[in-house]
């Protein structure tokens, strides 16, 4: 590291890169521990700062990764107070602090009337926080930062502002260098994309001379695709206010007209502004609503908007330093000419944020909220799987509304006014952010999402094999992955639950949903069945689509049977045929499930397509069996939990008497007990052994030896099967 060479009387010249995320808005930057040593700094000391301007920040060892690299990390509110942007050279220097005798601020771009407890408020959040004259300071108000100059600050230079400053805030607001509304520090989990955008665009803006010199053209058009609210246009928002370059939004409905010509005349006026502007970035956001495959529209309007955009991006005419970013969460439904070389040339696929990914977030919209010591930004990061950035902001906004509503009794709607003490006292706390998890489904699966019931393992009484082999197939993976890369190990991708009708299939696949805190996607066979041709296996590959985008989900198929029965039986509209084959093409087919897991039961295992049943699609077949003594005694225990019972109430000779009573019959058996006291009297408190003797005269058992025969027959089979196919004989399902 090559650092004396370039000490100078200015200091020590370092390469400006964005803060991480818990430097932001603290007014501080990280430097390496050898230049802070050379210009003489120690950890919490304030240096100068010298770009296109002067400003200050407190200085802080630069994190391990960072050591040797000659950067300064620093926020974007620094970066603009210094005037410089990310990848900038600045000169660093130990700056002379003086203590600020009086502070002047003023509102930017906007007046605000301010009462008198504001400016202690102020003061404390300003507090030991070094400024410049001209500086941008933001100052926290109920989760919003509002932008405050300093217009005066005496003694002139740097100051701090400690106790003894006295701070004057101005009502009129001060004409003002627009502060940055989005910068890299602003957009969480996706650091892979911003390094692409910032390769494929920033550079050639900034530096066109490097790609003049290789004779290559850099690319003219980038399209970003993903899900709703994953941060495609808050990416060309900080791409724009990052790089300065003039940034011109397209909307849909404003290009569209009715008369002839005119919307391809706007077209051709915003590609005009832009290149008198150079270097200029025009935003299509929802280019698939003006760029439609043309051979699917029947408007002319959009025919010659496509032709007049193909045009305007590789046409006759040079672009210039312009580049296009297109936004879609349909790709495949923007004509395919614009998707070629030298127009949308680029594409970058936007995915849901992983578990860093949603931390990242959470501290971003987090980061001006008075949290309380109990919130967990981590756990919640574990729990909101299948969140975009947009779910996430909603979380939060939606926590600090529960936290308002503790406060509200104490604010006097009447007045207007919030009292100061109230303000400091605010907190969010980590229920709040749990009863706000409640409220909030994941957008990708608002459409098809079914509340998880809250049943844990506890709640389903005996089972104890067919629960095991449950949280080996569902919880490990999701809780594990380390230990299935390790051993090389695919866990796997579908679980079949079959059994007597009321033995607890149902109640299993919503525990382990429960428990794996997954996302929950249950499928109810009818509707799925359509009419029309194509409709059911499209219903089918949505399902999947949605499963994967908001992974780790579990797919639930209630009684599989009536719509993947074998293929064969169905002579007439060949319905269930086609949707056994998609089920089939999605389970093992050319594209990944990921973390998806298939759960599905039925009571008739007969009927189900063998294709379906064998490794690599339901790769476990799990027997649920009728509960046997200690499982039946289990589950009255738990049906019984709530309900009064007489002393004379013998759970396990209950248990003994109830011989091929499933779990269904025994629920059945203790609501017919309840009712049985309640008609001998209305007025009753307690349930008695006589009342379950009654009660088993009218709840007969659902199992019969025949049925039992049936499952053992399946069983064994399925073993034989399964031995053969491992010792090389003929397909498994022949």
């Amino acid at each position: 590291m090559a650092v004396p060479e370039r000490v100078n009387p200015k200091g020590v010249e370092l390469k400006v890169m964005e803060a991480k995320q818990k430097d932001v808005g603290h007014g501080r930057v990280r430097i390496d521990r050898m230049i802070m040593e050379l210009i003489g700094v120690a950890p919490g000391d304030v240096v100068e700062i010298e770009g296109k301007r002067v400003t200050a920040a407190i200085a802080l060892p630069a994190y391990p990764e960072d050591q040797g690299l000659d950067i300064i990390r620093m926020d974007g509110l620094i970066r603009k107070n210094a005037g410089v942007t990310v990848g900038d050279k600045v000169y660093v220097r130990k700056a002379k602090v003086k203590e600020a005798r009086v502070v002047k601020l003023a509102p930017a771009n906007f007046s605000v009337s301010i009462d008198e407890g504001f400016i202690p408020y102020a003061k404390k959040k300003l507090m030991d926080r070094p400024v410049v004259e001209g500086d941008t300071v933001m100052i926290p108000i109920l989760g919003q930062t509002i932008p405050f100059v300093v217009v005066n600050t005496k003694p002139s230079g740097v100051v701090k502002i400690t106790k003894n400053t006295n701070i004057m805030i101005l009502e009129k607001y001060v004409e003002h260098a627009r502060v940055p509304k989005v910068t890299w520090e602003d957009i969480g989990g996706l650091e892979n994309v911003v390094r692409k955008l910032r390769e494929l665009i920033e550079l050639p803006m900034k530096y066109p001379e490097i790609f003049k010199r290789l004779g290559i053209e850099p690319p003219k058009g980038v399209l970003l695709f993903g899900p709703p609210g994953t941060g495609k246009t808050m990416l060309a928002k900080a791409l724009a206010n990052e790089i300065d370059a003039h940034f011109i939004p397209i909307n849909g409905p404003e290009i569209m007209s009715k008369y002839y010509g005119e919307s391809e005349q706007r077209l051709r006026e915003i590609f005009e502004e832009a290149r008198k502007n150079a270097p200029s970035i025009i935003f299509i956001d929802e280019i698939d609503a003006i760029a439609p495959k043309r051979e699917e529209v029947t408007g002319e309007v959009e025919k010659r908007v496509v032709a007049q955009l193909l045009t305007l991006m590789d046409g006759l005419q040079e672009r210039g330093r312009v580049v296009v970013i297109g936004a879609t969460n349909r790709p495949n439904a923007i004509d395919p000419a614009l998707r070629r070389p030298g127009r949308l040339e680029v594409e970058i696929e936007i995915p849901l944020p992983d578990k860093k990914g949603r931390l990242e977030i959470l501290q971003i919209h987090t980061r001006n909220m008075p949290l309380a010591e109990d919130v967990d930004l981590e756990k919640l990061a574990e729990m909101t799987h299948g969140y975009t950035g947009a779910d996430l902001a909603a979380l939060v906004r939606s926590a600090a509304f529960y936290a308002l509503r503790r406060y509200l009794p104490e604010i006097d709607l009447d007045k207007g006014e919030i009292p100061p003490d109230l303000l400091d006292r605010m907190k969010v706390t980590m229920e709040d952010f749990i009863n706000a998890y409640k409220d909030i489904v994941p957008s990708g699966l608002r459409e098809i999402y079914i509340e998880t019931p809250e049943v844990h393992w506890e709640d389903v009484g005996g089972l104890k094999e067919a629960k095991q082999q449950l949280r080996e197939a569902v919880e490990w993976p999701l809780k594990y992955p380390e230990a299935f890369r390790r051993l090389g190990i695919e866990p796997p991708k579908g679980i079949l639950l079959f059994g007597p009708p009321g033995t607890g299939k149902t109640l299993l696949a919503k525990a382990a949903a429960t428990e794996s805190q997954a996302n929950f996607i249950a499928v109810r066979g009818p509707e799925i069945l359509s009419k029309w041709v194509g409709e059911s296996e499209k219903a089918i590959r949505e399902i999947f689509r949605k499963a994967r985008q908001a992974a780790p989900t579990i797919v639930f198929f209630d009684e599989i049977d009536s719509i993947a029965p074998v293929r064969g039986m169905d002579t007439s509209t060949q319905v269930t045929e086609r949707i056994v084959s998609q089920l089939l093409t999605e389970m093992d087919g050319i594209e990944r499930l990921g973390n998806v897991v298939v759960i599905a039961s039925t009571n008739r295992p007969d009927m189900v397509d063998p294709a379906l049943l064998r490794p690599g699609r339901f790769d476990k077949l799990i027997y649920v069996p009728p509960p046997d003594k200690e499982a039946r005694f289990q589950i009255l225990k738990i049906h019984t939990r709530n309900m009064p019972l007489d002393m004379d109430v013998d759970l396990w000779r209950l248990a003994e008497m109830t011989e091929g009573y499933t779990g269904a019959d025994l629920e059945a058996l203790c609501r017919e007990a309840g009712m049985e006291a309640m008609r001998e009297n209305i007025n009753t408190t307690k349930v008695s052994m006589r009342h379950f003797l009654n009660a088993l005269k009218r709840v007969k058992p659902s199992i019969t030896p025949e049925m039992l025969k049936f499952y053992e027959t399946f069983m064994e089979r399925a073993k034989q099967r399964v031995q053969v196919a491992k010792k090389g004989g003929p397909s498994i399902y022949t």
